[in-house]
């Protein structure tokens, strides 16, 4: 037997740019890991304790399918309190990580052949869950030139009569942009007008720059958005794998159903914990946003200060996207060119899709004077050597 007997999709996967680099970091010493989007935050302590409190009592079963009630409900709570939305607890799902809601919302509403549009550069797994769910991931590049936002004309462009959903995610990944409310306007307007679906991953949605200001997509059209987030960056709770979908009941009671066949129900501890999160909200999350903040300004100040780096404007998400292309290289060879002169792992741009090359996504998700190392480390290379 060998691997004919595989799903054909899998027998040739696309390259893993990510895996490539990190697999080439780990035979490395004293790298400074700038590539993955995990908060080196350990989950607040009244997080852990009260999970652990209610595990202790005996919360050590299955919840609900759909989640635990009282978290399904701080959930409405909270998007009404935010964003004066309002949701009951029927429209929620908890699953296990942001991304895990994503696959169950494509896996309900796509047939074989249907179309998503995303437009990128993007997070790289939502090509490959469209795909593992049956449909067709239509991209649409967006430009540097516009600091990378969404051209409602581009997106029109791609519509056809398969087309089922527009992927978004705000503040972006690996971008840092933040939809303004004419791009939220011009994209809702298209969803309603067309009958489709905006999934909108909003993970990112406490991570703000100063100044700038944050709304859900489902503002501008509640009923044709389905909201994707979880808990792990607000909390800093990668590893607890607690996520959540908000959206129409029709469609989150068939994720539901689906998600039966799958894992049935997200851990009973990790919804505990956010729960108590939610509960504690501005207080659990301000230190963790604040300290990104100033990290995030950090970089771009020093970036721009070395004159072969433009760091893009940053309204938001952990991360700085950096553009390269004075270099003369593209994002593959200058991240390994880093990796190895300067000991700093990053990720190339076109792992998040070809709008990306030319461009690299730091991290920042290390301490800042860990941060302010890699600058140091950067203002001594000599690109001449590359």
């Amino acid at each position: 037997m060998d691997k004919s007997i595989l799903n054909k999709q899998v027998q040739q996967p696309n390259q893993n740019i990510l895996a490539n680099v990190c697999a080439m970091a780990a035979s490395m010493d004293d790298v400074i890991d700038l590539s993955v989007g995990d908060p080196n935050f350990k989950t607040p302590q009244p997080i852990i304790d009260f999970a652990f409190k209610k595990t202790s009592a005996g919360m050590t079963h299955y919840t609900a399918a759909n989640g635990l009630p009282e978290l399904r409900q701080a959930l409405c709570d909270y998007y009404q309190q935010q964003y004066s939305l309002v949701y009951n607890s029927d429209q929620v799902l908890i699953t296990v990580g942001a991304q895990h809601g994503m696959f169950l919302a494509l896996e309900t509403i796509l047939d074989p052949g249907d179309e998503v549009i995303i437009p990128q550069p993007s997070y790289s797994p939502y090509v490959n869950q469209v795909k593992l769910a049956g449909g067709k991931a239509v991209i649409v590049n967006c430009q540097a030139t516009n600091n990378f936002s969404i051209n409602t004309d581009d997106i029109a462009a791609k519509i056809t009569d398969r087309t089922k959903a527009i992927i978004i995610n705000t503040p972006n990944n690996p971008t840092g942009h933040l939809m303004t409310e004419s791009e939220m306007k011009g994209l809702a307007q298209l969803a309603i007008q067309h009958n489709l679906l905006i999934l909108s991953d909003e993970i990112y949605s406490d991570y703000v720059m100063p100044g700038k200001h944050f709304m859900t997509m489902a503002k501008y059209a509640p009923n044709n958005v389905v909201i994707n987030s979880g808990m792990s960056k607000c909390f800093a709770m990668t590893g607890w794998r607690l996520g959540y979908l908000i959206g129409p009941d029709w469609l989150i009671d068939a994720a539901n159903e689906i998600n039966d066949a799958i894992c049935y129900v997200a851990p009973t501890m990790s919804q505990e914990a956010a729960f108590y999160g939610l509960q504690h909200h501005d207080e659990m999350t301000n230190p963790i946003v604040n300290a990104f903040c100033k990290r995030l300004a950090y970089l771009k100040d020093s970036l721009d200060h070395i004159d072969w780096l433009t760091a893009m404007p940053v309204d938001g998400s952990i991360y700085l996207f950096v553009d390269i292309r004075k270099t003369g290289l593209n994002s593959v060879d200058f991240a390994n060119y880093l990796l190895q002169k300067a000991g700093i792992l990053v990720v190339p741009g076109l792992a998040f899709g070809p709008a990306g090359e030319g461009f690299i996504r730091i991290a920042a998700t290390q301490p800042l004077a860990t941060i302010q190392k890699a600058v140091q480390k950067l203002n001594t290379l000599d690109l001449k050597e590359a």
